[in-house]
Order: structure tokens, then sequence, then C-alpha cells
């Protein structure tokens, strides 16, 4: 708890907190909408194909903007594009009021997509930039602890309110959390922050080559590739699957995600600031996912102790809440897969950030890391979805493990091979 204090004191300097604002508002709409999709798959008895979709059209359209996004946040006002950011994320939340088809919902989500790049690519970016020297690691892995907390709030504040109230009170509250970070990033953060490479040296496809060049960087970017596939199926799936499969409401949707968004929020800032003590951050990333894995594969257990684990039976908000077995088993996989992350992100940004100094290119390195997530993202929903098709949800899940333990596999070989040979450039914190 001592370190989750470190994180709240650093809301004593203005600009974080108002970046820590832009991660609340970013992170709480995600997850409330992430089970509002769940509610939409059961309200128009969507296909695991069409489910995909829901995850591939807000990665596509974030996979065609985030390089040139990550190039002029470089040589621009970084505030500006923030500023943007919240106002789009506004539309998105109108957007949704309006649907009534499973294509209605993916059309809005491609509209998301670009919002959350704003903000996702901006927002860690401008950490990165303004943190103060030897406490970057700290200041990522706090800027996420507030994402993650943020998150953990839309969770269940999200859910209750999907449940109790429906969509047009949900939506109405997200807008009025977006605006009040559109107020603190207005007021509070400086002009112009980052920035500071001259357009004349951003060669756009020169300054990827040279970061491409990096044999850290590369490593990396491969590993997210295949990573992302096996993670946004679960991030997407899940959820849809509580819903459909064992008819789980909203609110314990909410509560089952929150329980890994509390062990990651709980626990991120910690391990971020021990990554700037221990060094190593490769090792990190290669235990982090390693039990990402092992998470995700436990999630089919769910079908088994559905029925074989007595339900809990309990009156809130006038009706009777029923947990079986199917919320115990997903709750304990999903805080798995938080603490896994907590272990994993605030170490891969911080090498993302390391590397891209090297060419005084943070925002194009952060694109980097941003795109190679976005490739497997735009694949792995509906190559996911497919499986749950054509074979079963349970089936979806391990294909879901197996390309996490894949990619895992090959960038601990590729990052222990070059650390042995030598070849791999230096790293803060190395």
């Amino acid at each position: 708890m001592a370190r989750v204090g470190g994180s709240i004191g650093l809301l004593r300097d203005r600009e974080f907190a108002a970046l820590a604002g832009t991660a609340f508002a970013r992170s709480q709409a995600y997850s409330t909408i992430i089970i509002a999709l769940a509610l939409y798959a059961d309200l128009f008895g969507t296909t695991g194909f069409v489910e995909g979709l829901f995850g591939t059209a807000f990665a596509v359209v974030q996979l065609v903007v985030v390089l040139p996004l990550g190039r002029r946040i470089d040589v621009g006002n970084s505030k500006r594009y923030l500023l943007v950011g919240f106002l789009v994320n506004v539309c998105v939340f109108a957007g949704f009021l309006l649907v009534d088809s499973a294509v209605h919902v993916v059309v809005v989500r491609m509209l998301q997509g670009l919002g959350a790049s704003l903000l996702w690519v901006t927002g860690s970016t401008v950490v990165g930039e303004i943190s103060p020297d030897g406490r970057r690691g700290q200041w990522l892995g706090s800027y996420n602890q507030f994402g993650s907390i943020s998150s953990l709030a839309g969770d269940v504040v999200g859910g209750y309110l999907l449940y109790a109230h429906g969509f047009t009170t949900t939506y109405a509250v997200l807008s009025g959390v977006t605006l009040v970070a559109f107020a603190l990033v207005w007021a509070f953060l400086r002009d112009d922050p980052g920035g500071q490479k001259d357009p004349e040296d951003a060669g756009g496809v020169e300054t990827f080559r040279a970061l491409l060049g990096r044999p850290m960087l590369r490593a990396l970017v491969t590993f997210r590739l295949t990573f992302s596939v096996g993670k946004m199926a679960v991030i997407i799936f899940l959820p849809i699957y509580a819903r459909t499969t064992f008819g789980i409401n909203a609110f314990a949707i909410g509560w089952i995600m929150a329980g890994g968004k509390l062990t990651k929020a709980l626990t991120q800032g910690y391990v971020g600031d021990l990554t700037d003590r221990v060094g190593r951050r490769h090792w990190f990333v290669i235990v982090g996912a390693g039990l990402y894995g092992v998470g995700t594969a436990l999630i089919p257990l769910a079908a088994y102790f559905e029925g074989t684990v007595t339900p809990i039976e309990f009156q809130a908000f006038g009706r009777t809440q029923a947990l079986g077995g199917a919320f115990f088993a997903l709750f304990g996989a999903f805080s798995i897969l938080g603490l896994a992350d907590s272990v994993r992100l605030p170490a891969s940004m911080a090498l993302f950030v390391g590397e891209g100094e090297a060419h005084d290119a943070v925002a194009s390195s952060m694109s980097l890391r941003s795109i190679s997530w976005k490739v497997g993202q735009v694949t792995g929903p509906v190559l996911i979805g497919l499986i749950k098709d054509f074979v079963s949800p349970e089936a979806s899940f391990l294909a879901a493990a197996g390309f996490i333990a894949f990619a895992t596999s090959v960038f601990a070989v590729t990052t222990i091979r070059a650390q042995r040979r030598g070849d791999t450039a230096p790293t803060p914190g190395d």
C-alpha cells in the first residue's frame, strides 16, 4: 500500500495529475464499453465472427492512424491531440446511444479506435517525455496504475450503471468524466509538451527503420504481434462468454473484470519502481507474459465449475443476485491476468521509451509499440471468433493461450541470445 501512496503522491505535480485524469477517462470508458459489448452481443444474437469484428473494427482504425499520429506528436503540440481525443470520445458515447444493430456497433467501435489512439499514444508519450530523470519507470507505472484504478471503476460502476440504469445514463456519466479530464489538461498541462524533434529530422520511414535496427526493439515488436492475438481474445470474448454462455449480468461481469484490475492497480506502481531498481526489464516482460498465458488457459474451467459449485444468492438493488461456479472461476482467472499485466506492462513501456530516446523519437517508438499490437488485434478477434463458432468457446480460449505461449517463448529465446552475444543496445536500468 505504501507504493500506492507513492503513486498518489505524484498527484501533487499538477501536470501529472492532468495526465492521470487522461488515463482515468480513457480507461473507464474502455472497460465500461467492453461490458456493453457483451450486452450488445446478447441483444443482437451475434456469432463469434461478428463479436470478433467488435475488436477488429476498433483496432483497424488504430492500425491506420497510429504511425502518422506518432510522427505528428514527435514534432507537434501534444496537448492539442489530447484535447481532440477527449471530444472524439464524447462523440463515441453519443454514437453508442443510437445503435440498433451489430453493424452499428462495429461502426461506432471504429470511431472509438480513433479516440483511444489519440489519448493512449499521446498520453503515454507525454508522461515519458516530461518525467524526471531516473524516475520514468515510476511515472509510467503510476500513470498506468491510475488507468487501472479507473478501469476498475469502469468495471464496477459501469457494470452497475448498465445493469441498473441502462445505456443512456451510463454514457451520460462517461461523457461527464471525459469533459472533466478535458478541463484538467486544458488548465494544467504545459503547452507543447514533448515534441522535441525537429520536423526536418523527422524522417518518417527512416526514423522507424532506425528504431527497428535496434535488436531489443525488434524483439519487443515481434513479441507484441503474437501476444496481442491471445490477449485481445480474452478482453473481447471473456465478458461475452460470461453473458451468452452462463447468463451472468452486467454488474457481475464488472466484478469479474474488476478482479484483474484490482491486482493490477495495487501492484503496477510497485513493479514499475522495481524495474527502475532491478533492471533487466526483458525478464519482467517474459515472466508477466508467461503468467498471462497460464491465466488464459484457466478460463475454460468455468464450464466445469458451473453447476459443480453451489451458487451464492443474495439481495442487491431490489433483485436476487446469484453467483455460480462460472463467476468464481472467471474471477480467479482474470485476477491472475491482472497480476501478469502488472509485471509486464511497466517494463515493456520503459523499454520502448528507452529505445526511442536513442533516436530522439519516443512517440515514434511508442507508435511502433502500438501498431505491433494492432496487427494482432485486427486479426486475432476474428480468428478466435471463428474458432468459437466452429469448435467451442472453451477451445477459443485455449487457442488464445497457445498464441501467448508461443509469443513468450520466441521473445525469451531472442532476447537471451541477444544478451549472450552482447549485441543488444543498452537500455536504462540494465
